[in-house]
């Protein structure tokens, strides 16, 4: 089976990220940094690509240049168990970066995440649909996504 590694395009910010997300995440490193030589296209000796893992999974972050921004056509989705993984996440990959609805932020590299509850795609799903309703409405209304408040919707009135 082939194997697929996410690359991410940077300016030239590709190590910062990389150490800090790994800072983030349980079982995370970084496993290689390679440079930019003589023939270029940017100054000989700067960080060219960083290989890096974040619990598990392989990623490369390529100091390609200013042509390319992230979108949030892309984005990774982080599955969290309890409300404090979701606060962690939330807190730690938020910060210089910028909170957005539903569970959706950008970091402070232009990323998007998305810090959603394991809970959620269950009580979501309900076959119940006024129940799944009533979830969906209250995660309208948040920004970081709160457990207890999406379990509260999902419970009759």
């Amino acid at each position: 089976m082939p194997k697929i590694t996410p690359c991410l395009w940077f300016d030239t910010e590709g190590e910062r990220a990389a150490q800090h997300y790994t800072s983030v995440f349980p079982d995370s490193r970084i496993s290689e940094v390679a440079r930019y030589g003589p023939a270029g296209p940017r100054p000989e000796g700067t960080v060219m690509t960083v290989a890096f893992s974040l619990d598990g999974q392989e990623f490369l972050a390529l100091n390609g240049g200013p042509e390319y921004a992230f979108t949030e056509a892309i984005s990774f989705q982080v599955h969290c168990a309890t409300q404090e993984e979701v606060d962690h996440y939330w807190s730690k990959l938020s910060e210089g970066g910028e909170e957005g609805p539903c569970g959706w932020l950008k970091d402070a590299y232009g990323v998007s995440w998305q810090i959603v509850p394991t809970v959620l795609p269950e009580l979501i799903q309900d076959p119940d649909p006024e129940k799944s309703e009533r979830v969906m409405r209250a995660m309208f209304t948040m920004k970081k996504l709160e457990i207890d408040a999406l379990r509260a919707a999902a419970a009759p009135a």
